[in-house]
């Protein structure tokens, strides 16, 4: 009897094992202008070429809050700066942390007056699944190197890492 319950347990431990690696998906986080964070004087076109974004990753606008803003926009509003149509969100924290949900085209300026014609803009790629076309550079202006791939990945899907460590340390235990 105990041999069949011994048994099952482990039956039991490596399905939960395996649904939680299967759970798991892989993001990236990516800080805006790198240390020099989202502000003035920033190629964000260099900074937006020279990486691979994927649907489920972030972007994270570190600024000074009543200095500067984040407004995602479409291309109409990036391309002119008027955000006064076209705006799609609007950030002011300081800190904005932002998913990028969907595979698309994503555009983002600065509303501060001058700031945007200034250069406080990016557009970027975001692909559905990692390495699922070319890289397409949306500032054409500027012929920048190949993408950077050497980021440090989080785990940041459905499951946290945390608690796929719980169920397996818990899993162990019988």
């Amino acid at each position: 009897m105990m041999v069949k319950l011994y048994h099952n347990c482990r039956l039991i431990y490596y399905f939960f094992l395996f649904l939680s690696f299967f759970g798991v998906s892989m993001c990236e986080v990516f800080v805006v202008g790198d240390e020099d964070g989202w502000n003035s004087g920033i190629n964000f076109a260099t900074w937006s070429q020279s990486h691979n974004f994927t649907k489920g990753d972030f972007l994270v606008f570190n600024y000074a809050k009543n200095v500067h803003n984040v407004y995602e926009v479409i291309e109409e509003t990036y391309r002119s700066c008027e955000a006064k149509n076209g705006v799609l969100g609007e950030y002011d924290s300081g800190n904005d942390k932002i998913e990028l949900k969907e595979g698309r085209n994503y555009w983002f300026i600065c509303n501060v007056v001058g700031h945007c014609l200034g250069g406080m803009r990016f557009g970027i790629e975001v692909k559905q699944q990692p390495n699922s076309s070319t890289h397409l550079p949306l500032n054409p202006i500027d012929q920048s190197p190949p993408p950077n791939t050497n980021h440090a990945s989080i785990c940041c899907g459905r499951y946290p890492m945390w608690w796929t460590f719980f169920i397996c340390i818990l899993l162990l235990m019988f």
